[in-house]
């Protein structure tokens, strides 16, 4: 009979330090938690200590590095996963001293999206943050090296040889980085070719930001649903952190035939590693180039106010933070508030994206923002030039079309580029 063997989840034991009674600490560790869940790890517990200032040796206290050990061995834990990133030097004294695999929120971020990249570009940037996140703390995966003691023999022979090991390793790391820049740098040439094509069409740029899970990608396919192009590929929609990592672009078409870019794209969460932000930079080029954000929060997470604030700082970080913005209250229907709710500034909308309510407004509040250099006028079409008659009616909102003696009379609302080009028949 043949024996069915389940994969068995690693036990994780989570651990935070509160310095100076940090008020946002409580929410840091249910984020780790949710990130541990993520990263499919069974959360056999959390402990927690309340510290002035990390140990430099251990991060937490020498005695509770005593107590950690006790406790991994009561709850025979697998994983010991801290909610700050470790130095070299902590990571390597923990592992002597728990015996145990170290993981901290850097790590888990990072073996994260390690799991969710689907595509090439976004694979390579994953794998070029964790070479560049291991390069320093190569020592500290190596500790039977130091543990060579002695001032000759055998001890000094072994220890040369894993110094040895050591300098190759690193050789290696970064060689492989140095390959990964390369191909990223020739997929980021497509990249501003693909931009460079969407800028020449003159065509506003609507871009998706937020905290991961807040809902872009389910609104971005309710937007699709909506467009004049329904036969557009929707993107992966699904209730996980990071379920998005590339960067996908859809044009949408409205029902008065205005057209935007709307572009999804990773999203962010507290203390995103430098090295990964680094390494999506490319992706997040979209972002920077965009007209306008729309930054999506899950209005029903009581930690909204925070993840708004996050999302800010990294909008900060990749040089993005001038870009106007829509603050998209999502999922409105599970916090129990009415949607629509506009404010009168035109900055903020509640809805839900899940149940597609508020939709119709949201897209009001864009076209007020992104179409605004539209011309409102009346043109005078020669009967003989009928073409230009059909890329009106393709491309503005016609509002009314009379026939008269001398041509097509078209009243009509076009972008200030197509004003200018037919100028001649405005009357």
């Amino acid at each position: 009979m043949e024996q069915i063997i389940m994969d068995k989840k690693e036990r994780a034991l989570l651990v935070g330090v509160n310095l100076n009674n940090d008020p946002d600490f409580h929410k840091s560790m249910e984020e780790l938690k949710n990130l541990a869940e993520a990263c499919e790890l069974e959360v056999a517990g959390r402990t927690e200590q309340n510290l002035k200032s990390v140990n430099n040796a251990y991060y937490i206290g020498t005695g509770k590095v005593k107590e950690l050990a006790a406790l991994i061995d009561a709850m025979e834990a697998d994983v010991a996963v801290f909610d700050n990133e470790l130095t070299p030097i902590q990571l390597r004294n923990l592992e002597r001293a728990l015996e145990c695999r170290i993981l901290d929120r850097t790590s888990l971020i990072l073996d994260i999206f390690a799991q969710r990249a689907k595509t090439k570009e976004a694979a390579l940037q994953v794998e070029t943050a964790r070479l560049q996140y291991m390069l320093p703390r190569l020592v500290g995966m190596n500790t039977a090296m130091d543990r060579q003691v002695g001032g000759g023999g055998i001890g000094t022979l072994n220890r040369g040889l894993g110094e040895k090991k050591l300098v190759l390793d690193r050789r290696r790391i970064e060689k492989r980085i140095t390959d990964l820049k390369r191909e990223l740098d020739l997929i980021e040439k497509d990249r501003q070719t693909q931009r460079k094509l969407r800028k020449e069409s003159g065509l506003p740029r609507v871009a998706l930001v937020g905290y991961t899970n807040a809902g872009k990608s389910t609104l971005m396919n309710a937007m699709v649903e909506l467009s004049g192009k329904p036969d557009l590929k929707k993107v992966l929609e699904k209730d996980m952190l990071f379920a998005t990592l590339e960067t996908s672009v859809r044009s949408i078409v409205l029902p008065d035939n205005k057209e935007f870019l709307l572009s999804d794209t990773v999203g962010f969460v507290g203390r995103l590693p430098h090295n990964l932000v680094k390494a999506f930079r490319t992706t997040l080029q979209e972002v920077r180039e965009a007209d306008l954000l729309l930054h999506v929060v899950d209005i029903s997470d009581t930690e909204y106010e925070r993840q708004i604030e996050v999302t800010n700082d990294t909008l900060r970080q990749i040089g993005a933070a001038g870009i106007p913005a829509i603050y998209v209250y999502n999922k409105a229907d599970m916090a129990g508030i009415d949607i629509p709710f506009v404010r009168n500034d035109d900055k903020s909308i509640c809805i839900s994206a899940k149940e597609r309510t508020g939709l119709k407004e949201l897209i009001e509040l864009i076209s007020r923002h992104v179409f605004k250099d539209y011309v409102d006028c009346v043109m005078l079409i020669p009967y003989e030039l009928g073409g230009v008659v059909s890329y009106f009616r393709q491309n503005a909102t016609v509002k009314e079309i009379l026939y008269e003696s001398s041509g097509t009379r078209l009243s009509l609302e076009c972008t200030e580029a197509d004003y200018k080009r037919y100028r001649q028949y405005v009357v």
